[in-house]
């Protein structure tokens, strides 16, 4: 007789997440909910005493807002729990991604030497550029993950990955920027022309002359020779960014890691949801659960009786609010079954956090969504 299969609740999946992984990450497309959930997720580990940073990849202050902060730095900043009574030893500190700051740094890891070091931070299209790459930022948060996975002071890390028009951009974008670096055609194309820094215009083709002119012409031949130099430096530098890349990926493969995966109730939402679940189950990324922000409950169909004297409304009011009422219902209905073929199409019964009355802009009203992800 086969043993039976424990079932277990995702609510359960997420609290022994936030008990034992070292890395939670909190994914989905944008307009979800999902910095609220990161902020939500790590105020809940260190209200049960464990060290929590989250790190936001956003560029918008979401995270901030919703800690009651005016904004975040790149640096890791504390935060007074004592208001909300968290378990001895629970810490909570939030931070936002440099993207600059951390692309130099990584210049400065895998540098040669300090010639080249220099070369490449003074390089004016690596200034332009470097916090703009296709990929760099969500490159830069899985560099930045990588570091923080590392950090004695933190029991768990939870990245809130960014709004992006496809979920999965920011796990794509590593093979994004490591195929621009690595552009041999391009380099090809601009070696003849630069070499040491110098230029020259003598080029071996009639091909290779117009092409040089069409490119003086709307680029400028200034701007070919930093970006020639940024390419050429960069050459020693592609093994040790290319290196980095396999550990994060490595990372995000492991046990000690987990994604939680954000939606709505908005058809097009849940749809991307479970193109992402299937994606992710391609990579192998360990999974912990799925969060449907925002979606409304049915409300009743008749008040309780009051032993009180029974509100009497206007007959015209009474018709509008039962007709406000229904149209919750038929919603409430239509989020019901669209959550229904979720569990179907992706295997996971979600985790539903009610709408909220109001924005969430404090610690206290943060608690509030992390008891509805993981209650008491």
């Amino acid at each position: 007789m086969k043993p039976r299969r424990v079932v277990r609740s995702p609510g359960a999946e997420m609290r022994q997440a936030l008990e034992e992984r070292r890395v939670i990450v909190v994914c989905g497309a944008g307009g979800v909910g999902k910095t609220t959930t990161a902020a939500a997720l790590g105020l809940r580990a260190a209200l049960e005493g464990r060290r929590v940073l989250v790190c936001t990849i956003d560029p918008s202050r979401r995270l901030a807002t919703s800690l009651g902060l005016h904004s975040l730095s790149g640096r890791p900043r504390p935060l007074d729990l004592k208001p909300l009574g968290a378990a001895p030893g629970g810490r909570l500190h939030a931070m936002t991604l440099d993207t600059k700051r951390t692309f130099d740094a990584l210049v400065e890891r895998f540098a040669r030497d300090d010639g080249a070091k220099e070369r490449i931070l003074g390089n004016r299209f690596y200034q332009e550029v470097s916090s703009a790459l296709a990929g760099s930022h969500e490159y830069m948060a899985m560099e930045k993950l990588l570091e923080l996975r590392d950090d004695e002071r933190f029991d768990l890390v939870v990245l809130d990955t960014p709004p992006t028009r496809h979920a999965l951009d920011f796990l794509e974008a590593p093979d994004r920027l490591l195929s621009f670096l690595d552009a041999s055609v391009l380099r090809y194309f601009l070696r003849p022309y630069f070499v040491a820094g110098r230029l020259t215009l003598k080029v071996a083709t009639r091909t290779g002359a117009l092409a040089l002119k069409m490119a003086d012409r709307f680029l400028g031949l200034q701007f070919l020779q930093d970006l020639s130099e940024f390419f050429l430096a960069f050459e020693s530098l592609y093994d040790g960014f290319k290196e980095r890349a396999q550990e994060v990926f490595a990372l995000l493969r492991d046990e000690g890691c987990g994604f939680v995966l954000v939606a709505s109730p908005s058809p097009a939402a849940l749809g991307e949801a479970v193109y992402f679940h299937g994606r992710l189950a391609e990579k192998g990324m360990p999974f912990v659960a799925l969060v449907v922000n925002r979606v409304h409950p049915a409300p009743a169909r008749s008040a309780p009786r009051s032993r009180s004297r029974p509100l009497t409304l206007p007959a015209g009011l009474k018709d509008k609010l039962l007709e406000v009422g229904e149209d919750y219902r038929r919603l409430a209905r239509a989020e019901a079954k669209t959550l229904g073929r979720l569990e179907v199409d992706t295997g996971q019964p979600p985790l539903v956090v009610p709408e909220q009355e109001a924005d969430v802009h404090d610690l206290r009203g943060l608690r509030d969504v992390a008891l509805a992800l993981v209650p008491e």
